[in-house]
């Protein structure tokens, strides 16, 4: 009888599955019209579409801000914790005599704060790791090191 291997996950990955059923329980039963008649969604926590790749010499990162400008993102690396941070601000404008009396019916554009940590399995080489964004998605790559002493770096975005 052969037996495959099996890796048990730290409980820190069930932590992330509990935080995205409770973001998909908020997104559907607090946002219908019955329960917030404008559907606004102010300052809330969003959470964008993330992918990680683990290649032969590095890890690639993708992740989409749609909307973010570069200016708004901050990416922290330090030794094998990546963490993302991004916000979309409501932008102000001034309303029109007509549009003082105005509601919203509906509104699905997202305002808040982005946080995410990632954790890598290997060392990576904070100094030499790349970001840059374009057309709402930021792209990584962080080189692996087989030493496990690395220095904190924040990564300029271009």
């Amino acid at each position: 009888m052969k037996h495959d291997l099996i890796i048990r996950e730290p409980d820190i990955y069930f932590d992330s599955i509990h935080q995205e059923l409770n973001n998909f329980l908020r997104d559907t039963l607090l946002t219908n019209t019955f329960a917030n008649p404008l559907n606004i969604k102010k300052n809330s926590t969003w959470r964008p579409a993330i992918e990680v790749k683990q290649c032969k010499d590095n890890y690639k990162v993708k992740v989409q801000l749609p909307g973010v400008e570069k200016d708004d993102i901050e990416v922290e690396i330090d030794n094998d914790f990546m963490t993302i941070t991004a916000e979309i601000q409501e932008e102000k404008e001034e309303k029109h005599e007509e549009e003082k009396n105005a509601r919203y019916h509906t509104s699905e554009f997202r305002y808040g704060k982005y946080q995410r940590t990632i954790s890598f399995d290997q060392p990576i080489k904070c100094e030499d790791a790349t970001a840059e964004y374009k057309n709402g998605v930021l792209r990584i790559t962080i080189p692996k090191q087989n030493i496990e002493e690395t220095k904190p770096k924040k990564l300029e975005i271009k």
